[in-house]
C-alpha cells in the first residue's frame, strides 16, 4: 500500500461540517446501514439508523491512483473497519452501475485520476465488474451499489412527479425520479455540452479552478437550462462539493441547493421496496 492508504483515517473534525448527517442523540433503531460514498478525491463511509443519524463519526481517506477493483475493495474494507457493525450496506459509485455491477468508471480507470487519460488495463478491469456482489463478501453483510448521484438524489426528492439531481464536485452527476421512484441512469455527464467537450470537463472541479467561479457559474447555468429543455423536470436539486459555491437568490425557484451529507444519507433509501405501480399513479 502507499502512503495514502497508510495514512491516519480522518474523521469529521477535520471536515465541513455541513457534509456531515445528524448524529444520534439516543439509542439508534435499526436496522443499521452501512453508508459507503465512492468519490474520485475521497472514499467516505459512516453507519446510520433507520431514522438516518450516523451512529459513529464519519471516517475518510483520499482516493489514491491507480486505482483498481481489487485495491478498492481493500481499501473500503480497511477504511469501514472501526465502524460499529451494520446489518447491511450501500455504496455510492463515480460511475455507471446497473444491478450492482460497473459498467464504467471513467474516472477510477485513470492512471492518476480525473483529468489524466483512461488506462486500457483498468477499463477492462472496471467493464462489468460486480463490486455489489464483490463487497458483500468483504463486508460480511448485503450489499447495494448504485451511482453515486442517484443515491444523492433519493434523500431529496419530496416524491411529487418528475424530479431531477445533478452533482457538481470531481465531475457532473445527474438522477432522474419520478413520483419518488428512482429511473435508470443515463451517462448524460458525457455527452456532448459545448466547444466539443462533454459536461464533466466543462464544469468538473480542474475546469472551475482554470476558468474561475463567474465563467463556471455561467456555464452551470447553461446546464440547468439544457437539462430543463431535455428533461422537463418539475424540480432540481444541486448537490456535490461545489454546489455551496453557487449564489442562491441566482437560481430559478424549481432548483434548490441540497446539503453533500445526501450522499451517505441517500444509502438508506436503497434498501426501501419499490411501490406498487398503482401506488405511483394513484388507480
Amino acid at each position: 500500500m502507499d502512503d495514502s492508504e497508510q495514512a491516519d483515517i480522518q474523521t469529521p473534525g477535520s471536515s465541513d461540517p455541513t457534509d456531515q448527517p445528524p448524529v444520534a442523540k439516543s439509542a439508534p433503531r435499526a436496522p443499521l446501514t452501512l453508508a459507503v460514498d465512492i468519490g474520485a478525491t475521497g472514499l467516505k463511509a459512516s453507519v446510520l439508523d433507520a431514522d438516518g443519524a450516523m451512529v459513529a463519526d464519519r471516517v475518510k481517506v483520499p482516493t489514491s491512483y491507480p486505482m483498481p477493483p481489487d485495491r478498492l475493495v481493500a481499501v473500503l474494507a480497511k477504511l469501514v473497519g472501526p465502524l460499529p457493525n451494520a446489518q447491511r450496506a450501500s455504496v455510492g459509485f463515480p460511475g455507471m452501475v446497473r444491478g450492482g455491477t460497473v459498467l464504467s468508471a471513467s474516472h477510477l480507470a485513470t492512471e492518476r485520476g480525473p483529468g489524466s487519460p483512461p488506462e486500457a488495463g483498468l477499463v477492462r478491469l472496471w467493464s462489468r465488474f460486480d463490486l455489489a456482489s464483490v463487497l458483500t463478501g468483504a463486508f460480511g453483510i448485503p450489499t447495494k451499489v448504485a451511482n453515486d448521484a442517484d443515491i444523492q438524489g433519493a434523500a431529496v426528492v419530496s416524491g411529487r412527479g418528475l424530479e431531477m439531481t445533478i452533482t457538481l464536485g470531481t465531475g457532473f452527476g445527474t438522477a432522474l425520479f419520478y413520483e419518488g421512484d428512482l429511473l435508470p441512469h443515463f451517462e448524460i455527464s458525457h455527452q456532448p455540452f459545448r466547444k466539443g467537450e462533454d459536461y464533466d470537463e466543462q464544469l468538473g472541479e480542474a475546469t472551475r479552478k482554470e476558468i474561475g467561479l463567474d465563467r463556471w457559474h455561467k456555464r452551470v447555468h447553461k446546464a440547468i437550462a439544457n437539462m430543463r429543455a431535455m428533461m422537463f423536470f418539475d424540480h432540481l436539486y444541486i448537490g456535490g462539493g461545489n454546489s455551496r459555491r453557487l449564489i442562491r437568490h441566482n437560481l430559478p425557484d424549481d432548483v434548490t441547493i441540497v446539503d453533500n451529507s445526501a450522499g451517505i444519507l441517500g444509502g438508506i433509501k436503497l434498501w426501501e421496496p419499490s411501490r406498487p405501480a398503482a401506488d405511483r399513479t394513484g388507480d
